[in-house]
């Protein structure tokens, strides 16, 4: 190497730019994006913000109204709040969430990649619809009380979910098999949790997949599957088999 090379090596350090894995992304806290499933509010997503905010991250905890407007309507509402969080302007951004929230990143990120985008985690996710909406999506009552996007959810070919395709992004998935509604898990085929079956929550193109010992209502209140989120979020994978809950191949 010449003095000239060497001087251009150490430029390039100084810069980040010969760092191994660099890409030229925005540098900065890390945030993660937090979003709530159907009939919630963020008060469901707490436990998870103080989780995320004590390992070092900037959370948004963001709220939507699930039960008022179809999925389209609440992915324009997701992107004006992220839009007004200036969230491509900072580091690496993560998303974590429970349920529909799932869908709707899926749905978001179809036409509205961020330059940053980091990780994605989905807990309990319909990613292949759901056989309770199966069951009740004719039913006027069902719709009435919870809303157009939840009518969206089914698990035929041509259901939004399985319109919106694999994912091209690191996207890990916990969900549960533990329910607390016998009604509803007697409509579902397989294990479930109460509301999605494991098979039904699985995507095509997913990284990592997890199964713990939780019911779809309290999945994202539970201590293990906090540190299932915050491995992946900084490894790309959950942690060994066994630890937390059965891995399913």
């Amino acid at each position: 190497m010449t003095f000239w090379h060497y001087t251009i090596f150490f430029l390039c350090l100084s810069a980040g730019l010969c760092l191994p894995g660099s890409t030229g992304a925005a540098e900065g806290p890390e945030t993660v994006v937090l979003l709530h499933g159907l009939g919630r509010t963020t008060r469901s997503m707490a436990f998870l913000e103080g989780r995320f905010a004590g390992a070092g991250y900037t959370v948004f905890n963001i709220s939507y109204p699930s039960r008022k407007e179809k999925i389209e309507t609440l992915v324009e509402m997701l992107l004006e709040k992220l839009q007004a969080r200036n969230v491509e302007g900072t580091g690496r951004l993560h998303f974590v969430t429970h349920s529909l929230g799932g869908i709707l990143v899926r749905a978001y990120l179809v036409a509205n990649r961020p330059t940053n985008l980091g990780r994605v985690v989905m807990l309990s996710p319909p990613n292949k619809g759901s056989e309770v909406v199966d069951f009740f999506a004719a039913n006027f009552l069902f719709g009435y009380f919870f809303g157009p996007a939840a009518t969206e959810l089914r698990t035929g070919p041509d259901s939004l979910p399985n319109r919106l395709g694999p994912a091209d992004y690191e996207v890990g998935i916990i969900t549960g098999r533990r329910t607390i509604d016998p009604i509803s898990s007697w409509m579902i085929e397989g294990e479930d949790d109460g509301r999605i079956s494991i098979e039904q929550a699985r995507l095509e193109g997913m990284t990592d997949f997890r199964v713990v010992e939780a019911s779809h209502a309290f999945i994202m209140k539970k201590g293990n599957v906090a540190d299932e989120v915050i491995s992946f979020l900084q490894h790309g994978r959950f942690s060994y088999p066994g630890k937390n809950g059965a891995k399913i191949e």
